[in-house]
């Protein structure tokens, strides 16, 4: 783990180098300033983990010195000293964004355990960056894998409502993967810094969906001792997707439809209403609109739900993204387990795309998946498919018939190359990095299919 970076500011000299020892010999790399000027001018975001500064000095005090650098960084963590402290002066420090504050005379220890719950939070707050980060990089519309029309006009539709704060509802047929569109709309959105929460309302049954939703009020019924948050309210501020939306019971259709209308809610036993501020994602693969004629599902709620709809088309009418989707996954399998699997002999290649995939393209990973357990060659065969999936003696011929597998994976490499690029702004060091590949295999590949990193940069 790295070595954590302390600045320390105190005008007392004596006490500033004491405080400077104690932590270096606790393994900590600390740099002590006595003038509080020096210090904040000094200062550059991403240089430290913590600052620590005391409250009274002369010329710039220690809620000036809080002030300046919280608004060069405002994440990093700031101890606050003093041997005066007040009330007032407490709440003004942490008003203005201190972490904790420390009253002298303290003995060596406090410092320290003050130091290690500070730099606790700058972890936190870091990891949670990288996810959000690394989140919002796998659900990015470049890392969706397809170069069928169908799929490019969706995923140009899918951009478009991303950024409005509407409702969306996802149809198609299951497998066809409406929750990585659910979660593309969400970390392409002004939400994407909060929380993405999903349920399957077919999943669970009635009484327990909807305090799963909604929550429950302490002494709402026998064993409920506290007051309980639903998925609803942890959600506040990002958003909530459901799918399967068509399974919702009527009486939580009703609950839901008044959130959508007012923006709030009642737990279970409540008489309270909360509010929160929560988008509303679902996706079903039945058709609601029946489903409202035969009045098991409310019409209003259709609506409101239905405000901008997404279908997902199933995988037989994309034929042309089955070879990227095959090569994908079987580079997952390999970085997974290790393997060496390079592709689809030319038969399985040929029969993997005729065949219809009823269960979509979760049904080709499981099978890909399943290929790859048993597979003892380099190359998927066609015997070894024919187990999983059942192939008929005179398939349809592909609608694209000089579309082989080396030119399939070209595609693939060149789409994943480029977002590569992208996201490294033509940086190639980076771009290895993050594919975990040598720079040499990079610049031959890019050679290889003419990509130019100044394009990108």
């Amino acid at each position: 783990m790295a070595q954590k970076r302390i600045l320390l500011i105190d005008d007392e000299e004596g006490l500033c180098r004491m405080m400077e020892a104690i932590l270096m010999d606790s393994g900590y790399a600390v740099k002590g300033y006595t003038r509080s000027f020096e210090a904040v001018e000094d200062f550059r975001a991403g240089d430290w983990d913590l600052v620590i500064t005391d409250l009274k000095m002369p010329g710039m005090d220690g809620l000036e010195v809080l002030e300046r650098i919280k608004a060069k960084a405002p994440s990093i963590p700031i101890i606050m000293i003093t041997a005066h402290a007040t009330v007032d002066m407490s709440i003004q420090a942490l008003r203005k964004g201190a972490y904790d504050m420390l009253t002298k005379p303290f003995e060596p220890e406090e410092l320290l355990y003050r130091v290690k719950n500070a730099l606790k939070t700058t972890e936190l707050i870091e990891e949670n960056r990288e996810l959000r980060d690394e989140l919002a990089g796998k659900f990015h519309f470049d890392n969706i894998i397809g170069d069928s029309e169908q799929l490019k006009d969706l995923l140009h539709r899918v951009e478009k409502v991303a950024i409005r704060d509407t409702s969306v509802l996802i149809t198609g047929e299951s497998g066809t993967g409406k929750e990585l569109i659910a979660q593309a709309v969400h970390y392409n959105s002004p939400r994407k810094g909060k929380r993405f929460v999903a349920i399957n309302c077919g999943a669970l049954p009635e009484s327990i969906l909807e305090s799963e939703l909604f929550g429950t009020k302490k002494g709402a019924f026998t064993g409920a001792t506290e007051n309980r948050q639903g998925l609803l309210e942890a959600a506040d501020g990002g958003t909530l997707f459901l799918d399967e939306v068509g399974n919702l019971p009527m009486n939580v259709q009703k609950t839901l439809l008044r959130f959508l209308q007012e923006q709030e809610f009642l737990r279970i036993g409540d008489t309270k209403p909360t509010k929160v501020n929560v988008r509303i994602i679902s996706a079903t693969n039945s058709d609601l609109m029946a489903e409202v004629k035969a009045g098991t599902f409310r019409e209003d709620l259709y609506y409101r739900l239905n405000v901008v709809n997404v279908h997902l088309p199933p995988l037989r009418q994309r034929k042309k993204d089955i070879p990227l989707l095959a090569a994908h996954f079987i580079k997952l399998q390999n970085e997974k387990f290790g393997t060496t699997i390079r592709g689809l002999s030319p038969e399985a290649f040929q029969a993997a795309c005729n065949f219809a995939w009823p269960g979509n393209i979760r049904q080709l990973c499981n099978v890909i998946e399943a290929c790859m357990a048993i597979e003892s060659d380099e190359w998927i065969s066609y015997t070894v498919l024919a187990q999983f999936i059942e192939i008929d003696e005179a398939p349809e011929p592909v609608a694209e018939s000089d579309d082989n597998y080396s030119a399939a994976l070209a595609r693939f490499e060149t789409n994943y190359l480029i977002g590569l690029l992208k996201k490294a702004e033509g940086n190639v060091e980076m771009a290895a990095r993050e594919a975990g590949m040598n720079m040499a295999t990079i610049y031959r590949k890019l050679k290889k299919y003419e990509i130019k990193k100044e394009d990108y940069s």
